[in-house]
Parts: structure tokens; sequence; C-alpha cells
């Protein structure tokens, strides 16, 4: 008996132990877990102590169509897959480019925006006139785990890429002169040259991409109820009306 109650007490740890490194249940069936790195704008950033953005006010109303709650989860941006597969949260939104190399691990939704790699200098530096010009060993600014990063390795060699955790950071090496350019996100960048006149982004772009938001590969239900509610807010209005709200009317 002595035996048979110490391999039931071993049982009962494992259980336990077992149980504290789960990742969390969904708190209600009618709770979307979101995470995001609200750093981001216009798409998602933090004002006056409240998340706002294109994303944030998109996921918000995608929520509202499919009946549900969004349960916000901060995370840097480079945790965003891995979260979301460790089961962390449901969808990662937060500007996320549509790779083959992220189709490899999650599910993507239809695509709700298009976007791209654009490239970000200081309006007095007339040394960079076309992306081609940070091939000349220019110091280069990009955010750790966006495609920033594997673009540049890819493709200009003779950049010196100075990678940061976060998105202002490489805003903050461009203004102070550390760096000669930032690579980012076209919507990012234009909306950050619209607010520092000391800056302007460059008219040829890197490349032109679309936005999803992610998903497990098995949650198919999920993405077909995502994707039905981004057909509905297209069709009613409402996208338009965030599209025009945080990128301006379409010319």
């Amino acid at each position: 008996m002595m035996k048979i109650s110490k391999l039931l007490c071993a049982f009962t740890a494992s259980i336990a132990m077992l149980t504290a490194v789960m990742p969390a249940a969904h708190a209600a069936d009618n709770v979307i877990r979101v995470g995001t790195d609200a750093t981001f704008p216009p798409m998602e950033f933090v004002k006056d102590g409240k998340r706002t953005g294109f994303d944030i006010e998109l996921i918000e109303a995608l929520a509202k169509t499919m009946g549900k709650k969004v349960q916000w989860v901060d995370i840097d941006f480079k945790g965003l897959i891995p979260g979301l597969i460790s089961n962390r949260f449901d969808i990662a939104a937060s500007a996320i480019y549509m790779t083959d190399e992220r189709r490899k691990v999650v599910n993507f939704s239809d695509p709700y925006y298009r976007g791209g790699l654009a490239v970000l200098v200081r309006r007095d530096d007339t040394s960079i006139k076309v992306p081609d010009d940070l091939n000349k060993g220019k110091r280069v600014s990009v955010q750790v785990g966006t495609k920033s990063v594997s673009y540049l390795k890819d493709n200009y060699p003779g950049v010196e890429r100075v990678e940061v955790e976060k998105n202002q950071a490489m805003f903050d090496l461009l203004a102070t002169g550390r760096v000669n350019a930032v690579v980012t996100g076209r919507p990012a960048a234009v909306e950050y040259a619209r607010t520092q006149p000391l800056v302007r982004v460059l008219d040829k772009g890197l490349t032109t991409e679309l936005y999803g938001y992610a998903m497990r590969k098995g949650d198919t239900e999920l993405a077909e109820q995502l994707n039905k509610a981004l057909q509905t807010l297209r069709v009613n209005g409402t996208y338009t009306a965030l599209t025009d709200k945080w990128f301006g009317k379409a010319e």
C-alpha cells in the first residue's frame, strides 16, 4: 500500500506540474485572445494609455461582427508567432506580412491591407536618393523579428544593419543621426514622416506586400469566421470608414 500511495502521489505531482505549464484555455467561448505589439502607428499603438490604430479598431469590429469580445495580449513582435503557436492567444494582429516563411507555421486570414517595406531617411541627407544607395555601406535600423531584417540580408549585403527591439527605437536612431536610414512598413514610415518634418520617405519602395491576421494551422473554423466577418465589413462600409480614418481617403 505504501508503494501504491507513493506512486499515486508522484502521478498527482506530475499532473500538477504538467497542468502548470500548459497554456491557459479560452476565458470564454465568446472571447478571442489577440496578440499585438502596439508600437507601430498607425496600425497599432498606445495613446493616452489605450490601444488604438487601424489593426486595433478593425479587430474590434471583426469580433463584434462575429459576436465575440476581444482580450488583448501585449507582446514583442518577435514573440507573436511563437506565442500564437504555444496557444497564448488565438490571433496575431500586428501588421504582419503574409510571407511564405510564416505560412509554413501559421495560417493567415484573407489579406486586409496592402503595404510593403519603405525607406525612411533624414531630409537633409542627399546621399540616399533611391534604395540602392543603402548598399554603399549605410547604417540602417530595423526591428528584430520583422521581414526588414531578412530582406536586407538577402538583397542589400552592403548595408550595416542596426537591429533594435522596438519600432520607436529605429526612429530615435534616425532622428539623432546614429543611423542613415530606417527600413520598415510603409504605413508606419509615412505616419512618422507626417509628424516629424526632419525625415522623409523615399518615393521608391522596397516591396509591395499584403498584411494578414495569423492563426494556428488547425483553427480553420476561426479563420472562416474571421474571413466572413471581414467580407461583411467590406460590404457594409465599415472597412472603408476605417481605412479613410487611418490612411486618408483614396484619391
